[in-house]
């Protein structure tokens, strides 16, 4: 089997665009777009807010493209612009509530959502508080670890960790098979 790369001109559209190309400018923003999108979704409930931000990602995507040194992947490296921006934007709102830590922070498994639509996911993260919501999406679909997630939020380790715990506790409460009865009409 013979493993074809998807974007292989990736390279010379990045090296294009550092010379403000603007062509190339356009089809690196086609191609990210998207998966940029959904990770700003993630983040921010608003799909309208969601896009703009993306595009104020974007912005900073194209002014520190010189910055880009093509040690990762270069979606990886628009990726953590996407979520710095979702932050920055969150934090401007002033939406992110934090509950204090509490003594016993239990371990929780990693959540398996089997058998439900992405869009029914969304949904129900959406739905937890704003703290909740953000060490959830950073930790369980973007992968940080609670003391990167601490840096970035500027809280302590340990709050992250009670945050997860309480938002997983929550949309397992949301998940449970008495909740999950009524799927059709909109118990949540």
């Amino acid at each position: 089997m013979k493993v074809i790369p998807l974007y292989k001109n990736q390279d010379r559209l990045i090296a294009r665009a550092l010379q403000n190309n603007r062509q190339a400018q356009h089809e690196l923003y086609q191609l990210f777009s998207p998966k940029m999108l959904s990770v700003c979704r993630m983040y921010i409930k608003d799909i309208h807010q969601a896009e703009e931000v993306m595009l104020d990602g974007f912005f900073k995507v194209f002014s520190h493209l010189k910055n880009f040194k093509n040690q990762g992947s270069f979606g990886g490296w628009i990726r953590k612009i996407m979520v710095r921006e979702c932050l920055s934007f969150i934090r401007q709102q002033k939406q992110i509530v934090f509950e204090e830590v509490t003594a016993a922070t239990e371990t929780v498994q990693n959540e398996v959502f089997s058998g439900l639509e992405v869009a029914r996911i969304q949904q129900l993260i959406d739905q937890l508080p704003e703290g909740y919501k953000l060490v959830f999406v950073m930790y369980a679909i973007e992968g940080y670890k609670h003391h990167e997630i601490a840096e970035l939020l500027q809280i302590d380790t340990g709050t992250s960790k009670s945050q997860l715990h309480k938002a997983r506790k929550l949309l397992q409460e949301k998940l449970s098979p008495q909740n999950n009865a009524d799927y059709g009409s909109t118990k949540l």
